[in-house]
């Protein structure tokens, strides 16, 4: 199975099953003499751990990350750094009585019919386990960010139906206000009644989408390479990789569609010495490469495909069969909860890796 890594220079790449031993990830091209703690990485990993609200999985992971390489001393040496995070609470004997079944809305079939194996367990490699990992890496990418001064923040955007109203004037603050609630959503009234929406579609046994956005401030000029590099490009890649998501937009996306020209193009004007855009509808980037304006994009969760009702599948040599989750199957009503560390950490990832591409530019 190739395509493990991501990222050019601050490349990362990641093993292990929801259901081995362990995960893990080995990052290279970070710069030597940045500090970094066992304390920051585990820190950010406590943020994604499950079990913590009933909105969650009740499934028990401490996501303790142990630093095996490249670390001296409390920083980065420039060799590869290694972290190991035990895998401690999984239960495969959920999965064996479904094992030869096609799970709806898994992965099952296509891995398959292109590798002739799949590990039934959890989802093996195909897991959302293995996003801890990028998580352990963003830890440190985001500590390179704070030594350019950007900053960023995730937070759930919507779920189902109803849509939060963010004010982002201060993106520590925003910071704070997600992740001092359970379900990091910073709007107060928006959050009670997502959560309300989420405690009935699991009684019925159903499960939620969501939209997650992201935002990062103080982004210099200058990111991002054109053709194939274009920042928002590998921010969709970035994005795109993570499970369960089935959409991307940066700026006024998809309802650009519907603006003229005349409404969607954002103006410049110079400001205190430096040149702006009064509005920001390209979301921070044109023609691929950052404005120094906020990059402000979202991406789009689908629904839990785990979900406790009963529905019509094949098994795999293609009879027809009914499938149910054995009793006491652990899952998110709504996987994008737990998402929002998730994809600070990609934005984080990509945002590094095209400042230490953006160093080799010019003199």
């Amino acid at each position: 199975m190739a395509a493990n890594s991501f990222g050019t220079i601050f490349r990362i790449t990641t093993f292990g099953e929801s259901h081995g031993k362990a995960i893990g990830v080995v990052i290279d091209g970070c710069p030597a003499g940045l500090e970094i703690s066992d304390e920051e990485i585990n820190a950010e990993l406590a943020l994604r751990a499950p079990g913590k609200t009933p909105f969650t999985t009740p499934r028990k992971e401490s996501d303790h990350g142990e630093i095996l390489s490249g670390i001296f001393e409390g920083k980065t040496t420039g060799a590869p750094i290694c972290i190991l995070i035990w895998n401690r609470d999984q239960d495969s004997s959920k999965y064996s009585p479904i094992k030869d079944l096609l799970r709806p809305g898994h992965a099952n079939y296509t891995y398959l019919q292109k590798y002739g194996i799949f590990d039934y367990r959890g989802g093996g490699r195909s897991s959302a386990r293995e996003t801890a990992c990028r998580v352990a890496a963003g830890a440190i990418a985001k500590k390179i960010l704070a030594h350019y001064n950007v900053q960023l923040a995730a937070y759930i955007k919507q779920i189902g139906t109803v849509e939060a109203h963010i004010d982002f004037a201060d993106v520590g603050a925003l910071r704070e206000a997600t992740y001092g609630d359970p379900i990091f959503c910073p709007d107060i009234k928006a959050s009670e009644q997502m959560r309300e929406n989420i405690e009935k579609v699991k009684l019925e046994g159903d499960s939620l989408g969501a939209v997650i956005e992201f935002i990062a401030v103080n982004v210099p000029v200058g990111l991002g390479d054109p053709v194939y590099e274009k920042l928002e490009a590998n921010l969709a890649h970035a994005m795109m990789s993570l499970p369960a998501t089935k959409g991307f937009e940066i700026g006024s996306g998809f309802a650009a569609a519907s603006m003229k020209g005349s409404e969607h193009n954002d103006l410049f004007e110079a400001k205190e010495g430096h040149v702006e855009t009064k509005t920001n509808h390209a979301g921070g980037t044109l023609g691929g490469i950052s404005t120094g304006m906020p990059l402000v994009a979202r991406v789009a969760f689908k629904p839990t495909s785990s979900i406790k009702k009963p529905q019509q599948t094949v098994d795999i040599s293609g009879e027809a069969k009914t499938f149910q989750l054995p009793e006491g199957s652990r899952h998110d009503p709504c996987v994008a909860i737990r998402a929002v560390p998730i994809v600070e950490a990609m934005a984080a990832l990509t945002l590094v890796d095209a400042l230490l591409m953006n160093r080799m530019v010019r003199l």
